[in-house]
């Protein structure tokens, strides 16, 4: 059952999906990600706190953790439009299209983006179809899931050249013969992903 098949990018809420009760700027919250079983899809909802406390223990969550609310900032794009496709635009398309052949890009660029501080990894979690890795984004609370296609240490050059391409720059070996991504102001990824990031149930 390949459960990112379906996935697109899931925004937060704006009220508890259980109370109906609207998130303040700062509330404290509860995402959680359910499975269904008979098609493999994932849906997203967020609860208030004391919602969670009070129906944790009877739901079956697929991966959940806590979080923050916080208002959607608003960016301009009417002044110093940039051509060349940042890391976040690129990958929010590639998770969109979900496109096979891009399954390793889509790792590396959200480890670039784990580095720079603009996705947290939440949680991750193997499944029939490998290892999924949950991303939060820390601004907008937008999750992202992208499988770790636990690529060997000899493929990572290729993989980064691959990046720096889509981003507009190109691929130059270093002389020591590892590659670097260069040409971008991304940087380069980090050669592993964060640690597992589950936090259990809060007691009753």
């Amino acid at each position: 059952m390949a459960i990112t098949q379906e996935w697109k990018i899931r925004t937060r809420a704006r009220e508890c999906a259980h109370t109906g009760a609207v998130f303040a700027d700062g509330d404290p919250l509860y995402t959680a990600l359910f499975e269904d079983l008979a098609t493999g899809q994932l849906s997203r909802k967020d609860f208030s706190v004391s919602a969670w406390e009070e129906l944790h223990e009877s739901l079956t969550p697929f991966s959940f953790w806590k979080s923050q609310f916080e208002e959607a900032v608003e960016k301009t794009t009417t002044k110093n439009v940039v051509e060349k496709e940042g890391a976040e635009s690129l990958l929010r398309r590639l998770v969109e299209d979900e496109e096979e052949s891009t399954e390793n890009a889509r790792y590396i660029l959200a480890l670039m983006l784990e580095r720079k501080k603009t996705l947290k990894q939440t949680d991750s979690r193997k499944t029939d179809t490998g290892k999924l890795l949950i991303y939060e984004h820390v601004v907008s609370g937008e999750v992202f899931i992208v499988r770790d296609p636990e690529l060997k240490l000899s493929e990572i050059a290729s993989v980064q050249d691959e990046v720096a391409v889509l981003l507009g720059g190109k691929a130059r070996g270093k002389a020591d013969g590892e590659s670097e991504v260069v040409g971008t102001d991304e940087g380069n990824p980090p050669e592993a992903p964060g640690p597992d990031a589950s936090e259990p149930p809060p007691s009753a």
